[in-house]
């Protein structure tokens, strides 16, 4: 990922220096398991761990060997012998390449995971903390884009809040999912290396044991993942879409903070663009776009096949270093978000009270009047509005059949804001729990 979004404590998860780190801790306690077993000799197990935990791996070297043996873990395996000497040779008994790349692909995606997890944490706490500001800044809803009957703002943030919450949960599940360990030999039948290694590295890194690996990890697991980051990413654009609408000149009922300097455009000294936002659907569009290649690689050949790892040496960098920035971005948003309570108000007011126009016809079918007549008398007098014509109580009041069955009295009571408000408190007790 490019570093204009890319942040770097998720970048380093995907260092060079990370992977090979992870691929030696893998070998030696591999090595540690083989020694406890009587398969390598303790004193060199020793050595191993002794030379090779401080190491710093020559990821340069390590590339120059590649370029002639032309296969990464073998690379890896002949720079570690250079560094640990001739009790490197009891390194990788009984193992194959898989099980150091899938395992270290578990252990890097499950790092990647707490790090998302830890994103959505403070988006969550920024989306409650906005969400109680102004969870009685009443503003219209709209259906199809067009105004339909009052909500509140705060209402509008405490469902971002119950979205991103599932999506919380969706990924500590995936993450669980992900997390396993693979060290089981060619075609995964332990023939050269006893399960109880794989157990043993499995527990030291954080790792459950993969139950049938065939040599690799079954890749439903990381399509299951990649496609939680997917769905994610879409709630990032759900919210992100909201307050771009929200910004537009004709609403602007909430618009990103516009810090001192900030230009707006090159051309138009005027302009206070969402670019925030529609920075945020473009990442969006990214990570969705990494699920498709993530679904087409389960789909391996035999036990094994290599197809899957050109896509996840991309996606699994990428995805989360993508969706890591995004979270970040979206919470500077939601902490910043200037709103406008007053053009809320003046908004909803601009159609005169139509947004009470299912009250009417309730109202008139308990009074006794067949739906299809009440909505056809509350819809002709709502058209009026529409077209300009005049304000909606004065043609509810002048309408025959309307005011013989509600009284002018009752038809004024029907403009109470407040009533469409009046479970607000039900629906934050049941998004926070409070």
């Amino acid at each position: 990922m490019i570093p204009r979004y890319s942040r770097k404590q998720m970048v380093d998860i995907w260092s060079p220096e990370t992977k090979f780190k992870i691929w030696f801790e893998i070998e030696a306690h591999a090595a540690t398991a083989q020694a406890r077993l009587g398969v390598i000799p303790a004193d060199a197990t020793e050595v191993v761990w002794a030379k090779g935990k401080d190491a710093q791996f020559d990821v340069d070297r390590i590339d120059e060997i590649e370029r002639e043996v032309k296969h990464d873990v073998i690379a890896f395996l002949t720079h570690l012998s250079e560094i640990v000497g001739p009790e490197a040779r009891f390194v990788h008994q009984g193992m194959t390449s898989s099980d150091v790349l899938d395992t270290t692909l578990s252990v890097q995606l499950a790092r990647a995971s707490d790090l998302l997890i830890a994103d959505i944490d403070a988006l969550l706490a920024a989306l409650k903390k906005r969400a109680y500001e102004h969870k009685d800044t009443i503003t219209i809803g709209r259906s199809h884009g067009i105004h339909a009957e009052p909500t509140t703002f705060g209402v509008k943030l405490a469902q971002a809040y119950a979205e991103f919450a599932r999506c919380r949960e969706r990924l500590v599940n995936a993450r669980k999912e992900i997390a396993t360990c693979a060290i089981s030999g060619a075609v995964g039948t332990f023939a050269n290396i006893d399960p109880s290694v794989e157990e043993y590295v499995a527990e030291q890194m954080g790792l459950e044991i993969e139950p049938v690996s065939t040599q690799v990890i079954p890749r439903d697991r990381h399509a299951m993942y990649f496609a939680t980051l997917g769905v994610i990413a879409s709630s990032i654009e759900r919210l992100a879409t909201e307050i771009r609408h929200l910004q537009r000149t004709e609403v602007l009922e909430a618009e990103e903070f516009f810090s001192k300097g900030q230009k707006g455009s090159s051309a138009m000294p005027h302009k206070r663009n969402p670019v925030l936002t529609e920075n945020l659907t473009g990442l969006a569009r990214l990570v969705r776009g990494m699920v498709i290649p993530a679904l087409e690689n389960v789909a391996l050949w035999h036990e094994r096949d290599i197809s899957h790892s050109s896509v996840e040496r991309m996606i699994g960098p990428d995805a989360t270093i993508t969706l890591d920035f995004a979270l970040a971005r979206l919470t500077n948003v939601v902490e910043n978000l200037v709103v406008y309570p007053e053009n809320m108000k003046a908004n909803m007011d601009k159609l005169g009270g139509l947004h009470n126009s299912q009250r009417f016809l309730l109202a008139l079918t308990q009074a006794g009047m067949s739906r299809e007549e009440s909505y056809s008398a509350v819809q002709r007098n709502a058209m009026k509005v529409w077209r300009g014509e005049g304000a909606f109580p004065d043609f509810l009041k002048a309408d025959p059949e309307v005011s013989a069955k509600l009284s002018d009295e009752q038809i004024d009571a029907s403009f109470d804001d407040g009533y469409h408000l009046k479970h607000v408190d039900t629906i934050f007790r049941r998004v926070f729990g409070e």
